[in-house]
C-alpha cells in the first residue's frame, strides 16, 4: 500500500486555509471585545415630572410646582425645554458636585414674560442657593435684593446681591437660606462664566460657599410661557484670579495699561459727601509677568482717614497708607486687573490718593 499521498500540495493548501480561519475567528473576537467596551450614547429622553439623574455623562435636574414643562434631554450636555400655564420651574444639565470650573454655554432662550437663563447651584454647611444670571426675560431676579457691589468678568459688569429665604424649599427640604446673585448687565444666551471670579467676589464680600452640591446651566420661568435650547460644557480649572473685586458701590471696569515704562497703572473713582468719601482703585498690570503677593502704597490726602476697606488690608489709616491683598486676588496676570477700595472721614480736602507703588515699583496714573 503507498502511504505516500497522491497530492501533497492539497494538504499544504488546506493546512494554510485553516490558518487563515484560525486567524480571523482571532481577530473578530477582539473586534467584538472592541465594540463591547465603546461608550453608550444615551437615546434623547423627554422628561415631564420631578426628578434628577444622568444622562450622557451630564447631571441633571427638573422640577417644577405645577403647569406644561417638557424638557428633552439630547446629546452631551444639550437640553430644551417647553413651558406654558406653569407657576414656577427649573431645569437645567451640568454637573454633582458643582466646582469653580470654567462654564461654556451656547443656545437659544426666549421668554415670553419672566424667565431667567443662569448658572445655578446649592451648597451645603453654609445652605447656599446661587445664580450667576446670563439673562432674563421682563423681570430683573434682583428686584428687591439688597445690593452688594460687582464683578467685571467675560465682558460685562456683574451687580452682586444677596436676599434670605425664610421656610421656602430646599435640596434639604423647607429650610430658611441665602441666595447669592450676580446678574449680567449686558444679556447674552452664549458665552464663557468663569465662575471663580464670582465665587471670589462673593468670597470679598462676605458671602461664603459650603460644600458643592449640584450645579446646571439652568432656564427658570416663572408665571410665564417659552421656550430655550441650551448646550453645556466644563471648560478648565479657574484661571488666574483677576476678578473686579465686588465694593460697596459698584466698582469700575478694569482697565489695561496701554504701555509705557510702568509695569502697572493705577486709575480710581472717588465719590465724596459733607464729610465722607469712598474711592474704588483698579490696579492693573501692564507688563509682561504675572505681579504675586502684591502690596500697593499711596499717600492719603490730608485730613482724609480710612474707616473700613475692601478687597484689601489697609495700614496706617492716614498718611502713607500700604494696601495689601487677600487671597482672592494675590496674583494679577499680564493684562488683568484687580479693584480694591475703601471708605474715608475727610474735613473738606476730598482729593484722590496719589504717589502709587506697587511692590516698591511706581504705578502711573
Amino acid at each position: 500500500m503507498n502511504d505516500t499521498p497522491a497530492h501533497p500540495e492539497l494538504h499544504g493548501r488546506r493546512r494554510f486555509k485553516l490558518l487563515i480561519a484560525a486567524a480571523a475567528a482571532v481577530v473578530l473576537a477582539a473586534t467584538t471585545l472592541t465594540l463591547t467596551g465603546v461608550a453608550h450614547a444615551d437615546a434623547d429622553q423627554t422628561v415631564t415630572s420631578n426628578t434628577t439623574g444622568t444622562h450622557n455623562g451630564y447631571f441633571y435636574s427638573y422640577w417644577k410646582d405645577n403647569g406644561n414643562v417638557t424638557m428633552t434631554l439630547g446629546a452631551g450636555g444639550s437640553y430644551g425645554v417647553q413651558w406654558s400655564n406653569m407657576n414656577n420651574m427649573v431645569v437645567g444639565k451640568g454637573w454633582k458636585p458643582g466646582s469653580n470650573h470654567t462654564v461654556n454655554y451656547s443656545g437659544s432662550f426666549s421668554p415670553n414674560g419672566n424667565g431667567y437663563l443662569s448658572l445655578y447651584g446649592w451648597t451645603t454647611n453654609p445652605l447656599i442657593e446661587y445664580y450667576v444670571v446670563e439673562n432674563f426675560g421682563s423681570y430683573n431676579p434682583s428686584s428687591g435684593a439688597t445690593h452688594l457691589g460687582s464683578v467685571t468678568t467675560d465682558g460685562s459688569t456683574y451687580d452682586i446681591y444677596r436676599t434670605q429665604r425664610v421656610n421656602q424649599p430646599s435640596i434639604i427640604g423647607t429650610a430658611t437660606f441665602y441666595q447669592y446673585w450676580s446678574v449680567r448687565q449686558s444679556h447674552r444666551s452664549s458665552g464663557t462664566i468663569t465662575t471663580a471670579n464670582h465665587f471670589n467676589a462673593w468670597a470679598a464680600l462676605g458671602l461664603n460657599l459650603g460644600s458643592f452640591d449640584y450645579q446646571i446651566m439652568a432656564t427658570e420661568g416663572y408665571q410665564s410661557s417659552g421656550s430655550a435650547s441650551i448646550t453645556v460644557s466644563a471648560g478648565s480649572g479657574p484661571t488666574s484670579p483677576s476678578p473686579t473685586a465686588g465694593s460697596p458701590r459698584p466698582s469700575t471696569s478694569p482697565t489695561s495699561g496701554g504701555g509705557g515704562t510702568s509695569a502697572c497703572k493705577v486709575t480710581q473713582s472717588v465719590n465724596a459727601w459733607n464729610n465722607g468719601l469712598t474711592d474704588n482703585l483698579t490696579i492693573a498690570n501692564t507688563g509682561t509677568a504675572a505681579i504675586n503677593g502684591w502690596s500697593l502704597k499711596f499717600n492719603l490726602a490730608s485730613g482724609q482717614t480710612i474707616t473700613s476697606g475692601w478687597s484689601a488690608t489697609y495700614s496706617p489709616s492716614s498718611g502713607a497708607v500700604t494696601a495689601t491683598n487677600v487671597n482672592y486676588n494675590g496674583s494679577i496676570p499680564p493684562g488683568g486687573s484687580t479693584t480694591i477700595g475703601f471708605q474715608a472721614t475727610h474735613t473738606g480736602n476730598t482729593a484722590a490718593p496719589s504717589g502709587f507703588t506697587l511692590n516698591g515699583a511706581a504705578c502711573s496714573s
